[in-house]
């Protein structure tokens, strides 16, 4: 029986285990943000539970804040990587997939009955499907030159800021025609569909990169009177530019139309091989 239990001796010809390199921290902080905002995102969530819609929206919105940010210091820091690339989707599908749609139901939207759960559903799978073929398409090589200042379809975290439009105007006092259960269903499966469509969205990617001198000061001046804005006028600054979002997006679609003809047009024509034998 105690052949069954030999004492452990090294193989001396064993090569020597692997031992991992350290983590350098500028890989973890873009993911500590990441985490950050997934923790936003869940506590929006325990806010709707129990009423408090005002907190929930703002989780919601600090989430789409850090979401912005984490992405920019990693590429910043060169701090890239597969498995932070992994952890935002799942955290983006949390975050503004599934938290903003509870918020808008335990709202009010539980009022429409199971046509409402089933479009925060509508909603929550729509985002799923933006983020799959979000990372299906980021490396895609055939990708026109014009669509790098573009997404295909509203993100995901657009997405769940203009799904709260309801909420902004029913805070904010202004006339909310959205307020009816079955308003706010149709308004959330349009919003959804918005997502999975092929409408050419302004992205950003590379605003920023590169400001002119002499609109330096005007930018500061801009975003103070926003910030300034946004924490007097929360609800009314939400609600109008979440309308001014909408109304830009066909505004956006023509220009990239306009775009991609004018690079169809730039385009080289193939040489006609005079050579073939006629048909």
């Amino acid at each position: 029986m105690s052949s069954l239990f030999q004492p452990f001796t090294p193989d001396r010809n064993e090569p020597p285990r692997r031992r991992f390199r350290p983590v350098p921290m500028r890989l973890l902080i873009p993911n500590l943000i990441t985490l950050l905002a997934l923790c936003a995102g869940l506590s929006a969530m325990r806010m709707a539970l129990e009423a408090k819609f005002d907190i929930a929206v703002y989780l919601v919105l600090l989430a789409a804040i850090l979401d912005s940010m984490d992405g920019r210091i990693a590429r910043l820091l060169k701090g890239t990587s597969k498995f932070g690339a992994e952890l935002d989707s799942l955290a983006d599908f949390v975050s503004f997939g599934a938290g903003p749609a509870l918020i808008l139901y335990l709202w009010g939207m539980n009022n429409a009955g199971p046509i409402g759960w089933i479009a925060v559903l509508v909603f929550s799978i729509c985002g799923a499907l933006r983020l799959a073929r979000f990372n299906v398409q980021i490396d895609d090589p055939n990708e026109p030159a014009w669509m790098a200042n573009f997404f295909t379809g509203v993100p995901i975290p657009a997405g769940a800021v203009l799904l709260l439009l309801p909420i902004y105007l029913e805070r904010s006092g202004l006339p909310n025609l959205l307020s009816p259960p079955l308003i706010t269903t149709a308004y959330t499966v349009v919003i959804a569909l918005l997502m999975v469509s092929k409408v050419p969205v302004f992205s950003g990617k590379k605003f920023g990169e590169r400001v002119p001198r002499e609109s330096v000061l005007p930018i500061f001046v801009v975003a103070i009177a926003f910030v300034a804005l946004l924490f007097s006028y929360p609800w009314e600054v939400l609600a109008v530019g979440s309308l001014a979002y909408l109304v830009s997006l066909p505004i956006v679609a023509l220009q990239a139309r306009k775009m991609a003809m004018a690079e169809a047009q730039a385009a080289p024509t193939p040489p006609v091989d005079t050579n073939s034998p006629a048909a």
